[in-house]
């Protein structure tokens, strides 16, 4: 199929690029004490969005792929609607259908899984995933599933290995949780006699496991031991283990220390073997990868394995279909084709991504649609920034200053006609529950903003600010006087502005029913001179006095 772009014949004609700022995790909530977006004193971000060229975007739910408009926007699914500018069935919804339909389980992978785990030289099952119903990355409903199949096709002994999440749920609902998936396990096991299903191993997903872009090799290391050698700190149960911590820490579950459930003589119940099967049940695919590398490939020397298992390793999905990380996969990811990088690229339009290490895959991998790399790098520019390994809420700023800096030296230079970057702190802040921390990371941002928006003054250019979903927009709620920091996404719409400096009312925002962040593309096309393909989601943008024939 054509990459080619037609002509829009009301080209805006701006002598500088089209950048677009996605401010990760900036929803639109009510004002109040708990909106730190709203607390936060936001000038120039306040001009922007209250102008008339400013609206909100659908970012959850079905304007997302997801499947219904109870589930929270991610950064993943958000980036890929942005940069695909249709709206593809995502993660969750493709496990549900391939669950509800059966097709999960015909997979090779699957029965691969099962070979291993099921007759008289058997090897144990282990499922390993964020334990939480969030829908961001996983949901326990697919670990009870996979749980349920396994025993009816005669696996007797399973373990499940739990990342405790606080971030995408309530910052402690870990026990809630675990009462859950322990009820199941019990009726497993008094459902069918001899079977052995047990919880072996956890953690907090931000302690082990579930590293991404490379940041913190470590974690994922201390993950892998906790797991597959039964490295960590031992207690009777992971209700215990929750517990205690609970007790010696006010730190949420996303935060715990590793753990390992051992029997009666302190041994772990629960570590691999050869002969073993082991399936990630997480569906997204950036916190994925890294673990899943370390368990599939032969040659893997980001840190030392130890004595390394022979295990049959399966993921939920392929997180990386450029990588083909995982090779084994139970349902096949979204086909996400012919991006806006595509066409131009096709067109020989150069563009720019830039962020830093938290987001950068966000900017690239998501945007171009699941796509490690450059579609033509002649063409791009991709620039990381390293992003700092600390709390951070300790640094609230993050490296937003030297992506405005590199930015703004991009822009310059004169070279390219389009631009996107991802300012990560209103996301990685506000996922930590500190409301004065995540005001900061705001008012850090809003001073960014500004230079951008000098820079495309000065250079004659168009920025959009826009988001990818919620977070800082509401960072707790009140329970019986007492406020519960919430930690998670939100429902809520996000931002988007267009900043054009030559504006002289020659287009208008249109009216679009039930737009979304998918519409983003075709307005940056357009923007450009373009007019979007026919089956991307239209235009924000009305031209006006269009010519005879449009």
């Amino acid at each position: 199929m054509s990459r080619s772009l037609r002509p829009h014949p009301q080209s805006i004609s701006r002598s500088g690029p089209i950048l677009v700022i996605v401010a990760d995790g900036v929803g639109v909530a009510p004002p109040g004490p708990a909106n730190a977006v709203h607390e936060a004193y936001t000038p120039t971000i306040d001009r922007l969005t209250g102008s008339e060229l400013a609206c909100q975007l659908a970012a959850h739910g079905e304007a997302v792929g997801l499947p219904s408009d109870d589930d929270m926007g991610n950064s993943e699914v958000g980036h890929n609607a942005l940069g695909a500018g249709r709206i593809f069935d995502q993660g969750a919804k493709l496990v549900n259908k391939a669950i509800a339909d059966g097709t999960l389980f015909e997979t090779e992978a699957w029965r691969e899984t099962i070979a291993r785990t099921s007759g008289p030289e058997a090897g144990t099952l282990h499922l390993l995933g964020l334990h939480s119903d969030g829908n961001v990355h996983a949901h326990t409903d697919h670990l009870y599933s996979l749980l349920r199949r396994a025993v009816s096709e005669g696996v007797s002994r399973a373990r499940v290995h739990v990342l405790l999440d606080g971030r995408d749920v309530a910052a402690r609902s870990a026990l809630d949780y675990l009462e859950t998936t322990e009820a199941v396990l019990a009726e497993i096991v008094a459902g069918n006699p001899g079977s052995d299903y047990r919880i072996a191993s956890g953690g907090g997903r931000m302690t082990i496991t579930m590293d991404r872009y490379g940041a913190d090799w470590p974690m994922v290391k201390a993950g892998y031991d906790c797991h597959t050698h039964g490295i960590g700190r031992a207690f009777a149960s992971a209700r215990e283990a929750v517990e205690t911590m609970y007790a010696e820490t006010d730190s949420g579950d996303q935060n715990l220390d590793p753990f390992v459930v051992v029997d009666g003589d302190g041994a772990p119940v629960g570590p691999m073997a050869d002969g073993d099967a082991v399936v990630l049940w997480n569906f997204r695919g950036d916190r994925a990868i890294e673990i899943s590398q370390a368990y599939e490939e032969s040659d893997f020397t980001a840190f030392e394995r130890g004595d390394h298992p022979d295990v049959s390793f399966a993921g939920m999905l392929q997180y990386d279909g450029d990588l083909l990380v995982p090779k084994r996969y139970l349902v096949p990811p979204p086909a996400i084709d012919r991006t806006m990088g595509e066409f131009l690229c096709a067109e020989g339009e150069p563009s720019f991504a830039v962020s830093e290490t938290q987001k950068f895959g966000h900017v690239t991998y998501f945007w171009n649609g699941n796509r490690s790399g450059y579609i033509d790098e002649s063409l791009e520019t991709y620039i990381e920034v390293p992003s700092d390994n600390v709390e951070f809420n300790k640094t609230p700023g993050m490296k937003l200053r030297e992506i405005t800096d590199k930015t703004i030296e991009l822009m310059r230079s004169g070279r390219y006609r389009f631009g996107r970057i991802n300012f990560p702190n209103g996301d990685m802040v506000g996922h930590t529950g500190d409301l004065q921390a995540t005001i900061e990371a705001m008012e850090v941002q809003d001073e960014c903003v500004a230079q951008l928006c000098k820079t495309i003054d000065e250079i004659g250019g168009v920025l959009i600010y826009t988001a990818d979903h919620g977070n800082a927009d509401i960072m707790y709620t009140e329970k019986d006087g007492t406020r519960l920091p919430k930690t998670s996404h939100t429902l809520s719409p996000v931002p988007f502005a267009i900043y054009d400096p030559g504006y002289g009312g020659e287009y208008k925002l249109a009216s679009v029913e039930g737009a979304g962040l998918a519409n983003v593309a075709a307005t940056v096309f357009e923007l450009m001179g373009y007019h979007a393909p026919d089956d991307y989601e239209p235009s924000l943008l009305e031209f006006l006095h269009q010519p005879a024939g449009e």
